[in-house]
């Protein structure tokens, strides 16, 4: 079963929580168990699992800045977003997850997120793909 999210973001990098919108396709499927993957279909995006605290997104921001800073990219020729496709290579497009008793098992403070970076944008995808038990 595949489905999709369509995410619209308001800052350049953002962490944006999709978490309950995975759930609620799970329990709309009657899925019990079985496997999840998310998975961004923009290269200038990532889908990754943390702690859902003001702090620590902005501190996942900041790193990422930090790491790959502003400067002359050859492909800022094109469309002037190549920092936004380096941030993204080193995050990770999908996460694959177990459903359990009809829902996400994660860990206490676990959220699954979609990481913009290169908003803001609207009609962001991600593919949800479910593989029952």
């Amino acid at each position: 079963m595949i489905e999709s999210i369509t995410i619209d973001s308001a800052e350049k990098c953002e962490l944006i929580n999709i978490t309950s919108n995975i759930n609620e396709i799970i329990g709309k499927n009657n899925v019990e168990s079985g496997l999840v993957n998310i998975s961004t279909r923009h290269t200038t995006s990532g889908i990754i699992i943390n702690e859902d605290e003001s702090g620590l997104k902005e501190d996942i921001v900041n790193v990422l800045e930090e790491i790959i800073p502003y400067k002359n990219y050859l492909h800022d020729r094109i469309d002037n977003n190549a920092r936004s496709h380096l941030m993204a290579t080193i995050t990770t497009p999908t996460q694959t997850l177990p459903i359990v008793d009809g829902r996400l098992s994660l860990g206490t403070w676990q959220s699954i997120f979609f990481l913009e970076l290169d908003g803001p944008r609207l009609n962001r995808k991600v593919t949800i793909s479910i593989l029952r038990d």
